[in-house]
């Protein structure tokens, strides 16, 4: 691949990359020093997020619906600030204004010339160097939990605006009671088989008939499922388990990641009890549930964010340090958060199961394979395998679903249904979404990629770099030495990641000690280092650990 040109990356920004990837010596030294690694910690969380403009959001995009909120009656979709639109987060935030001459007909390629962006080149799959395949578990699992496009209304989402584990408590109190079991604080689980006869503890089943469709009367309302769910056979209806959003069984990923914070929450309920026999099945639940969202907190600041940069300095939570920052305000997830996280491409087409290579098509919907392998030895497969490279002509595409036209492949639903989303919600330009992120604009298509083949189809389908899209020029660029994903997508992931995951009010100061967590709660908290210590506590035990870990071996 030829050389990209650089010279539009922006002065700043090249001497703090070189920074943070060179010196690994010093970087070593400041780390050991607690009160220094504070400071550059604070300094450098604070650099990054003040990049952009702070929340709140200006607008939202309650400025595209047609109608005044909550009637019928018509409005013109002009963009403008109301106190409703500062502050109704049932509408999707946005970092950009609306650009409707951008996104006019006859402006932007034809959605379906744009497919040949995302398909393999000659059918081929790109892997991963750095990452396994439970990284773009790990991601989609905790993303789904507050990036929740309202499948009704595109416009509006279902998100709690929080890292709150939905997944596993459910959106509503409504939900989480569903979930309950009531006794000793711990949620509903059943004991299921393994293969080899070895029993691990699981979630409840949904379906209580799933000939028929009907759902066991005591999770009656906890969500509706989805079209796909509805239309899968008896047989995979029947593994399907009671958990906290209407995604949580699409793929047994997601389903791994579910049922181990349901096994880790009945463990920590049990840890409790008995130093506590006093607390009632509130009290329990309530402490061990607060555990498990700054554990897993912990989890997506140090293991995660260390895992997609390519830097030598290991950012950290620190709740006392930012609670006076400028960009310290009342989370809302915006709609180009979203598509900073669609890493479609990150699943390969193919997986290995237990030694034998199965397509991506047969884990979804099938805790069968979940069941049958049991959690630990699942794990450590995800993790003795690569994920595939993030970016343009990776996507996996198999049929998923018939239409009128035809058949909608996994491509048609993922990647094109992304553009056309964005196009209907009036998103800016790559080039927009570049300036507002503190990167100056591109005035060539080889200062995005290096690699001519891309430069070529960009400009054929574009024309001119000021007409590509947000979300293709996102994973059109070349991803840094050392990293996982394209600078645009690593900065952006970045400010919303530390913007709104600091601000969660477990970390709140004030909040953020033994009181609330107990003695015992704390100090779990401060002995789990990584996603493997977790894991390994809540599995049967062998003579050796299991794997886990996001990091390929090499």
């Amino acid at each position: 691949m030829a050389k990209r040109d650089t010279s539009r990356d922006g002065f700043d920004n090249k001497v703090l990359t070189f920074a943070l990837t060179h010196f690994q010596f010093f970087w070593t030294l400041v780390q050991r020093v607690r009160p220094v690694k504070r400071r550059v910690n604070k300094f450098l969380i604070n650099s990054l997020i003040n990049k952009i403009p702070n929340r709140p959001y200006p607008y939202s995009m309650m400025t595209l619906d047609p109608h005044i909120p909550g009637t019928d009656m018509p409005k013109k979709t002009d963009t403008y600030t109301s106190w409703e639109s500062l502050t109704d987060r049932t509408y999707t935030g946005r970092h950009l204004p609306p650009a409707p001459e951008f996104n006019r007909a006859g402006n932007l390629p034809e959605l379906a010339d744009l497919k040949v962006l995302f398909q393999k080149r000659e059918g081929k799959t790109r892997y991963s160097k750095k990452s396994t395949l439970l990284f773009p578990y790990w991601v989609q699992w905790f993303t789904d939990g507050f990036l929740r496009i309202d499948r009704y209304d595109r416009l509006k989402n279902t998100s709690n605006h929080h890292i709150d584990l939905c997944n596993v408590y459910g959106l509503t109190r409504e939900q989480t009671h569903l979930l309950r079991s009531f006794q000793g604080g711990k949620l509903k689980t059943q004991m299921l088989k393994r293969a080899d006869g070895v029993e691990e503890e699981y979630p409840l089943f949904y379906y209580a008939d799933p000939e028929n469709g009907v759902v066991d009367p005591q999770f009656e309302g906890l969500h509706d499922p989805l079209r796909t769910e509805q239309r899968l056979s008896p047989d995979l209806k029947a593994k399907l388990f009671a958990m906290g959003v209407e995604r949580a069984n699409v793929q047994i990923g997601y389903v791994m990641m579910t049922t181990l914070c349901v096994r880790e929450h009945n463990r920590l309920c049990g840890i409790l009890a008995s130093q506590y026999p006093d607390w009632d099945d509130e009290r329990l639940f309530q402490t061990a549930r607060n555990v498990l969202i700054v554990m897993m907190l912990n989890i997506i600041m140090e293991e995660y964010i260390y895992h997609i940069t390519p830097y030598y300095f290991n950012f950290f939570a620190d709740p006392e340090a930012f609670e006076e920052a400028s960009w310290f305000r009342e989370n809302w997830m915006a709609i180009e958060f979203s598509f900073v996280y669609r890493w479609h491409s990150a699943i390969p087409e193919y997986i290995h199961y237990e030694g034998q290579e199965v397509s991506l098509g047969k884990t979804l919907w099938n805790n069968q394979m979940l069941i049958d392998q049991g959690l630990g030895a699942l794990m450590e497969e995800t993790c003795s395998q690569p994920g595939s490279l993030i970016g343009l002509f990776n996507t996996p595409d198999f049929p998923v679903k018939k239409t009128e036209d035809g058949v909608a492949t996994f491509l048609d639903i993922t990647e094109l249904a992304t553009i056309e989303l964005g196009r209907r919600t009036q998103l800016a330009s790559y080039n927009d979404y570049r300036e507002m992120a503190g990167f100056p604009r591109v005035t060539d298509f080889d200062q995005i990629t290096g690699d001519e083949y891309t430069q070529q189809t960009l400009k054929e389908l574009y024309g001119d770099v000021d007409k590509i899209e947000f979300f293709v020029g996102l994973y059109a660029e070349d991803v840094r030495e050392g990293s996982t994903i394209q600078p645009l997508v690593a900065r952006l992931v970045g400010i919303d990641a530390f913007s709104q995951a600091l601000t969660n009010p477990l970390l709140a100061p004030e909040i953020f000690n033994p009181e609330t967590f107990s003695p015992v709660g704390w100090e779990i908290i401060n002995q789990t280092q990584t996603l493997s210590d977790i894991v390994n506590r809540n599995v049967p035990q062998r003579d050796r650990p299991y794997k886990v870990t996001f990091d390929l071996e090499p």
